[in-house]
Order: C-alpha cells, then structure tokens, then sequence
C-alpha cells in the first residue's frame, strides 16, 4: 500500500499496489519515439503491469499502522509481510512467462541492492539485525531462481537474445524507470513535487539517459529529454481519501477516486 503525503489535517490519498503498477503501465503503453526504442515485448509489459503482484493480499487486508491510523505504507510495513510480497511478486511473474519471472525476481533482489547497481540506496543495509537472516534466505532464493530461468531461457532460440546482457538490462532499466515515475506521483501530493532526475533510462539496449521532471504548473509536469510518442500526454491513478483510522478501517466505504497529471515535452 502507498499512502500519499498530505497536507496538514488533509485525508490522505491511499493507492494499493496494483493502482501503482497500473499507472506503470500506462507511462510504458506511451514510452518510445525516434530517440527511445519502445516496449514491445509482450513479457516485459507483463511484469511492468504486475511488478508488485505478491502485494495483493496484503493490499487487500487493509492492516492499519497503529503509529499512523493509515495502512501501513511500503517499507513501513512490518519486515515478515513485505518479505512474503518480495517473493510472492516473483511467483506470479513467474507463472506467467519465463521472462517476466526474471525481471520480477531482479526487481525484488535489486530493491534491497541498490536496483542492480542503478541506485546508491541499498535496503539491505538499513534491515534490522534480527531480519538479516530472513532477508538473506530470501535474497539467495531469487538469486537460485534468476540463475535457474536464465538457463531457461537461453536454451530457447526466440528467447536467447532477451537474457543478453544488454537487452536483459534495458528490460530492467524500463522497468525501474516506469515504477519510479509512478512512485513520484504515488507518493507525494500535488504542490509538495520537487524536480526530479530519473537515471539510466535506456535509450536502447547499449544507450541511457537521465531523465529530469519538473513541475511547471499545476497537474503539469516538463519532461527532458522527452522519451515517450507525442508532445503530450495524461495519466491517471486510482486510490481512496481517508482521514486516520482509530482501529480497523474498511476500505469498501471509501469511494475510489482518481488523481491525474499531464507529462509535457521539455
């Protein structure tokens, strides 16, 4: 669950992680121009779509933070839950396609290891002590299973060149760059975004550009160098308003409502 920033004595926008994922999907769906290969691959849209799909039940749980009287909000949730989502996401990724388990499992390892090399924040090194063991178990499983669906796919002429260095990495950049973007809209409320610079966004398999967003009025946003089709484009994202719950809160009387924001070219 996300919930987004607020401000003071405002309710609090609160997304699930499929209406963060679904928003990924839609900067993908409009990613590529002349200067950005688009994505074509049907597996990486997959995952790029359900990247936080071990989420689900959690999500649907709607446990409240004692500390906040909000679900409790990514990393803040309790470390044995987010390790169950860790690897439930690589699971359902998995089970639909070779490929799409394998970028889902990097995407799991790579949040707690600096996102495969991309980020200089590394989860592992702020997890308690006595989460180590767990967290370690847990990373070793998807490091088995990336190893594991690699030689897979290499066996399988159609899918051999997808496990290159490269165009596996370009897959990878793709998708941290769509999550993130939607993290910067999830997370944060309209009139509190700062500029923002996106690194490693491939331009092809062998090519990356950093990426600047920058708020240039309200519900715009300048993008440069521009990666998607058009001058222009709008996105929206489901979620539901609420104000601090004092025990349990039940999500199905909070009406869904959307927020929406338009990328321009810079």
């Amino acid at each position: 669950m996300i919930v987004q920033t607020a401000p003071e004595g405002a309710p609090r926008f609160v997304i699930r992680m499929a209406e963060h994922t679904a928003l990924s999907d839609q900067l993908a769906e409009a990613f590529g121009n002349d200067d950005f290969e688009a994505v074509t691959d049907p597996a990486t849209r997959f995952i790029i779509a359900n990247h936080d799909a071990g989420w689900a039940d959690l999500d649907n749980a709607f446990r409240i933070d004692p500390a906040t009287g909000y679900p409790y909000n990514l990393t803040e949730t309790p470390f044995e839950l987010i390790m169950g989502t860790s690897r439930g996401s690589p699971d359902v990724n998995e089970a639909h396609d070779a490929f799409s388990g394998l970028l889902s499992s990097m995407h799991s390892w790579g949040l707690y290891n600096g996102r495969c090399g991309l980020s200089d924040i590394v989860l592992l090194d702020k997890v308690a002590e006595q989460n180590m063991p767990a967290g370690e178990t847990m990373l070793a499983h998807e490091e088995a299973r990336q190893y594991r669906l690699k030689e897979t796919l290499r066996t399988a002429p159609e899918t051999r060149d997808k496990v290159s260095d490269d165009r596996l990495m370009q897959a990878y950049k793709q998708l941290q760059f769509f999550g993130t973007l939607a993290l910067y809209f999830n997370r944060v409320h309209e009139g509190a975004r700062d500029e923002s610079v996106f690194p490693h966004v491939p331009k092809s398999a062998t090519a990356d550009e950093d990426v600047t967003v920058t708020p240039v009025a309200e519900r715009q946003y300048r993008v440069s160098p521009w990666p998607f089709a058009g001058e222009r484009f709008t996105v929206a994202f489901e979620g539901r308003y609420m104000q601090p719950a004092a025990g349990a809160a039940d999500p199905v009387g909070l009406p869904v409502t959307t927020q929406s924001v338009t990328l321009i070219a810079g």
